[in-house]
């Protein structure tokens, strides 16, 4: 038995369409997530090289040691936080922080264009993911642009070619003549 995919959207009459008033919305929003889904999906990939130097390695970064500008120091043990005053400031704590709001930000950024896209709430997941699994959010920015550039495109050219045509006629004056 094969299974075949949904009917795409396009061809599903009932299913609902971004309206074109809101068409410069849509193109700013495509702005706001091109910038946010490649700073997200930086930082995520920062955070993995944290996450491989904490716990491959057991290292953490301070910058601003007495030892120098940088220094790598052994993590501390489990539970004994409050026994090691480390003097610096620690980077790695400072990417999982960054990675966090800026994370929100980027949800942010997904749910301004999932809503005027009007598409179904497992693309605004799909989209969210971009945020967790590291290098997605540059496979989905890639395709979410050159998708929603295509699809506005294909609208307003189908706009144009069903909007009545009106001859431009010389201006006339109060007496009838041109």
């Amino acid at each position: 038995r094969t299974m075949h995919p949904p009917a795409s959207r396009r061809m599903d009459p009932m299913a609902l369409q971004p309206q074109p008033a809101d068409f410069p919305r849509i193109r700013k929003a495509l702005s706001v997530y091109k910038v946010t889904s490649v700073i997200t999906g930086t930082m995520l990939l920062l955070l993995c090289a944290v996450m491989v130097m904490k716990y491959a390695f057991k290292v953490e970064l301070f910058l601003f040691t007495p030892n120098g500008f940088a220094e790598f120091m052994p993590i501390v043990p489990d539970g004994q936080e409050e026994a090691f005053v480390r003097p610096g400031f620690n980077l790695f704590k400072a990417f999982l922080v960054a990675h966090g709001w800026f994370y929100v930000v980027y949800l942010i950024s997904n749910f301004m264009l999932w809503s005027p896209m009007r598409w179904p709430f497992w693309r605004f997941l799909v989209l969210a993911l971009g945020g967790v699994v590291p290098f997605l959010s540059f496979i989905m920015e890639g395709r979410i642009v050159r998708e929603v550039t295509a699809d506005l495109a294909r609208r307003e050219a189908a706009l144009a070619s069903e909007a009545p045509q009106i001859p431009i006629t010389a201006p006339t004056t109060p007496e009838g003549r041109s």
